[in-house]
């Protein structure tokens, strides 16, 4: 399965960013392969407004079943369920460290947005 995390660098060992929509960075890894690839997000870091409805656009287009992410708002959530795409929440720690929660299981999957719009 492709999973998109938000991350705020490049590598398995970065810090999962707890923002969906103005994550630095998406690693998207294959649960089954442990392959993973790099997806530079800086054009909505600072993004006036459309944060989320970019980045899960862009995501989508990726071709992804998940996304995993500390929050994601609302307008994120309904672009992300639209595509048909999975959303966990709650990871912390490193992309790698939400990976293997995943595949443990233990991470929750959430039918809407956890924060506000326009959060942080």
């Amino acid at each position: 399965m492709k999973i998109a995390i938000s991350s705020q660098g490049k590598e398995m060992s970065s810090t999962v960013d707890p923002r969906f929509g103005r994550a630095r960075y998406f690693i998207v890894a294959d649960t089954e392969t442990d392959a993973f690839t790099v997806h530079d997000n800086s054009q909505n870091l600072n993004a006036a407004q459309g944060a989320g409805i970019q980045s899960a656009t862009n995501i989508a287009n990726l071709g992804v079943q998940g996304v995993i992410s500390g929050n994601v708002g609302p307008k994120a959530h309904s672009t992300l369920t639209a595509a048909g795409i999975d959303i966990y929440i709650g990871a912390s720690g490193t992309v790698q460290d939400a990976v293997n929660a995943f595949k443990a299981g233990i991470l929750t999957k959430v039918d809407k947005a956890n924060v506000s719009a326009r959060w942080m």
